[in-house]
């Protein structure tokens, strides 16, 4: 089984040495500084569950290096900013690809596979729900820092997720549960839920999750997230795993927030480094959605708009 895993981030390294250690021959694509290490070192997965190291990895920083008819899947670990250039390019350089090929997102957000299903059929491109944590402390190692729940690997256009087993199955194998599962949009929404609520506002005041429960004026404004939020869903043709906002509410404060109380948002690492963050993929898509279903999206509005702000100024 060949997999090609483009994104060398904390996700994309971790996942390369997962299936990688069970047997699955892995390539990276990535570029500069970043493929000179993988070439020099490998690459390490670390932290919590069994720790991993692959030598002799193969990189590509170019699609015209990689062999015709090479790839059973493609895994997409960059960040969301790059998806319109990656789904370009896969469909230019096609022939890489088999006939059998399948493409999954391993991303933030929702509606991630947008792009790819511009050149790709319903039947290749598959969506995934991850909430492991997964940091990058060198360019070639991914640290498994959190771990709640599986990862889920399905279809956004209800397709069957069955072919996608032998890639959980290594997964799993590696020590990272993995599932496959036919209601992955409602795990995905359950996970914009959380980072639209928290990622943005964590990053404009700089603080934790958990600090963020420890104010009532932002308190205020996580709720107003999260009920607009579950008003689009009500409005559009998604559904999540909670009937009402209150309900998500009680788990978000009691349970989601405290189990990762001292964790900063990739949006709070991204303004750190200066570079785009995902709040189109994140609050972006919620006014998206809201603007498609006439939905009052102002406080998802107003968050999005201070984190374009901090980025313009970059």
């Amino acid at each position: 089984m060949n997999i090609l895993v483009i994104g060398a981030g904390g996700v994309g390294i971790g996942l390369a040495a997962s299936v990688g250690s069970q047997g699955a021959d892995v390539s990276i694509y990535a570029r500069g500084q970043t493929a000179n290490a993988i070439r020099e070192n490998g690459i390490k997965r670390t932290g919590l569950f069994t720790h991993y190291e692959l030598e002799n990895v193969p990189v590509y920083e170019s699609y015209d290096e990689i062999a015709k008819n090479h790839f059973d899947y493609i895994f997409i670990a960059s960040k969301t900013t790059a998806n319109e250039d990656i789904a370009e390019n896969l469909n230019l350089h096609k022939d890489i690809l088999k006939d059998t090929t399948k493409i999954i997102i391993f991303q933030n957000g929702f509606g991630n596979d947008e792009p790819y299903l511009k050149y790709f059929t319903e039947k290749q491109v598959f969506s995934s729900r991850v909430i492991t944590g997964f940091t990058r402390p060198e360019r070639y190692i991914s640290e498994v820092t959190v771990y709640t729940e599986p990862i889920l690997l399905g279809s956004l256009q209800n397709e069957n997720p069955e072919c996608l087993q032998e890639i959980a199955d290594l997964i799993t194998e590696s020590g990272i549960n993995c599932e496959v599962t036919n209601e992955v949009d409602k795990y995905l929404w359950a996970k914009m839920l959380y980072n639209c609520t928290l990622n943005p506002l964590g990053a404009i005041l700089d603080v934790t999750y958990g600090q963020l429960t420890e104010n009532p004026y932002t308190l205020e404004v996580m709720d107003g997230i999260i009920d607009e939020i579950f008003e689009v869903i009500n409005a559009s043709p998604y559904e999540t795993l909670w009937e009402k906002s209150d309900d998500y509410k009680d788990i978000f404060y009691s349970k989601l927030v405290p189990d990762t109380y001292n964790h900063y948002s990739s949006t709070h690492q991204d303004i750190k480094r200066k570079i785009p963050t995902e709040i189109d993929s994140l609050n972006g898509k919620v006014i998206q959605l809201g603007n498609e279903f006439n939905v009052d999206v102002s406080t998802n509005k107003l968050i999005y708009n201070l984190i374009k702000a901090i980025e313009s100024t970059f």
